[in-house]
């Protein structure tokens, strides 16, 4: 039987090939085609719980143990254990628990990535924000956007815990991360207290006055505000059947999100509801406010009460559900208005 000389020189060229490709930097794209475009999305981070009652001893070790100017930001890191190696709760989502004792400073500095808080507990501290000093009780959820300077402090007489919540994650894979502190640990006050909430957050507009549009001017959105409203349209609307009563946090002046690759909501499911599962693009954290629910993720479930942090991943599956006699509130943050932007934001019902 003759042997088949032409196939041999085709398997040792061919094997030539592949051994230099290497040392060129290429790669041969047939061979990772079916890893690379996917049916649907490959997620590396994981459904994950942080429960309120075992983050908050360790939360108050940390402020009794280490000083504000050691830490600068006295924070414990939600890190999701799908994602080893990155200080993320998501790919592009970064999320941690702050804590500020009573006369403690968390000086001013400034960073690209654009930053949330969600006041979680304790009432008297403050955050400064591009000159304008807003005080935070429980509820609240202020904004910091890119590259603006900003400080903390406590002037109270009890500890303050808020969530934070940043694009960090997707600002370093796009190598645009840039950070600065301010010449004094306090930045001047040049504008009244909660100016931004007088000027903008009634829904008017000084007409004598541009600010810019890519974020919100409003710096803190009141709870007492925010609940009110859910509650009055908790008693004459049924919302959206996945989601409950939902209202979005927004931008006054465009009608967008509060920042720009941020999106974050307060909804309201009545007390024993069981909502519709669905499933979207784009990764979400989810805090409990107030009551007590239950998220399924692609088929877990997981109790929450009130502090505790769920993340559910892009494209999973997750249904909603209230427990007990009262209603169950969440506060929610998501990377939606990044893929709004680029076409790539899909829901479906399931």
């Amino acid at each position: 039987m003759a042997t088949n000389h032409s196939g041999l020189k085709n398997a040792d060229e061919r094997r030539q090939l592949f051994q230099a490709l290497p040392g060129k930097n290429l790669g041969a794209l047939w061979e990772v085609y079916s890893n690379a475009l996917t049916p649907e999305p490959v997620k590396r981070e994981i459904p994950s719980v942080w429960r309120w009652q075992e983050l908050r001893p360790l939360l108050y070790d940390a402020a009794r143990l280490v000083p504000p100017e050691e830490a600068e930001r006295r924070v414990l890191m939600l890190l999701n254990p799908g994602l080893p190696g990155l200080n993320a709760v998501t790919p592009t989502l970064y999320a941690g628990m702050q804590i500020i004792l009573p006369g403690e400073v968390a000086r001013s500095h400034r960073h690209t990535p654009n930053a949330i808080r969600f006041i979680v507990e304790g009432e008297g501290a403050f955050t400064a924000v591009n000159g304008e000093k807003t005080v935070m009780k429980p509820g609240d959820f202020v904004t910091t956007p890119t590259w603006v300077f900003h400080d903390h402090g406590n002037e109270g007489s009890e500890a303050v815990v808020w969530l934070d919540g940043l694009d960090m994650p997707l600002t370093t894979a796009l190598s645009a991360i840039f950070y600065e502190r301010h010449r004094e640990r306090q930045q001047p006050l040049d504008r009244p207290n909660d100016a931004s909430i007088a000027r903008y957050g009634r829904g008017f507009r000084p007409t004598w006055m541009t600010p810019p549009v890519h974020y919100s001017p409003v710096i803190n959105y009141r709870y007492e505000e925010a609940r009110g409203t859910l509650a009055h349209l908790a008693e004459t609307e049924a919302g959206s059947p996945f989601d409950g009563v939902m209202i979005e946090y927004i931008n006054p002046l465009t009608g967008g999100p509060a920042l720009p690759t941020m999106d974050a909501h307060l909804q309201w499911i009545q007390p024993g509801q069981q909502l519709k599962p669905h499933r979207h693009t784009g990764s979400t954290l989810y805090l409990g406010v107030e009551g007590r629910g239950v998220i399924e993720i692609d088929g877990q479930e997981f109790p929450w009460e009130e502090h505790d942090v769920v993340v559910v991943p892009s494209w999973c599956t997750h249904r909603h559900q209230s427990i007990g006699p009262s209603p169950a509130i969440l506060f929610s943050l998501t990377d939606s208005p990044v893929l709004k932007a680029f076409s790539l934001y899909r829901e479906e019902a399931q």
